[in-house]
């Protein structure tokens, strides 16, 4: 026996409030969002992706409310609304599509750009504040360094990498934010 579908729209709206908080409050996301300049544009896409996560879960929420409460009273005015509000959760989800295949990659290069700076920051001046992000970058996505045309990073990975994980066995980090939002965003 399947479910209602007023449930079904309200689980759908309470499943997606809960993506959007995890990935708004998430480790990975919180601390590139932290770290990132005002220049970068990744704290925006942060935020905006957030509120525009729970806008849409309380419209599909209040919209199986008001179809709940409809079949119940059998009234043409509850049917109507919650009608309307998934008509605006729709009309909301096409701009947002539309946003995801027109900048795929603007995420993934904001994020990079934030690991990017951060680790030529260190690489320049090693008693930077900006060690402490670096290293705190590493634990989060465990990866250690990156292939620099720079020259030498040893140094800075040294310093910065968790105990024990040479570059040698850690993970690119570029190629780890960027492994980590594929499978985010799949």
């Amino acid at each position: 026996k399947s479910l209602p579908k007023p449930l079904l729209f309200q689980l759908l709206g309470l499943s997606i409030a809960t993506l959007s908080t995890v990935t708004h409050c998430g480790l990975h996301f919180t601390l590139i969002s932290n770290i990132s300049l005002d220049g970068n544009s990744y704290r925006v896409i942060h935020y905006r992706a957030f509120y525009f996560g729970i806008c849409l879960s309380m419209t599909l929420i209040l919209a199986a409310l008001l179809s709940s409460a409809a079949t119940v009273r059998e009234s043409q005015c509850l049917t109507a609304m919650g009608f309307f509000c998934f008509a605006v959760a729709f009309c909301g989800l096409i701009p947002a599509a539309c946003w995801r295949y027109t900048h795929s990659t603007e995420v993934e290069d904001s994020m990079m750009d934030v690991y990017d700076f951060v680790y030529e920051e260190v690489r320049r001046n090693t008693s930077s504040f900006r060690r402490h992000e670096l290293t705190a970058i590493h634990k989060a996505f465990l990866c250690c360094g990156k292939h620099s045309p720079f020259g030498d990073t040893n140094n800075v990975e040294h310093k910065t990498c968790p105990p024990g994980q040479a570059h040698g066995a850690g993970q690119d980090c570029l190629q780890e934010i960027q492994d980590f939002l594929k499978k985010h965003m799949d």
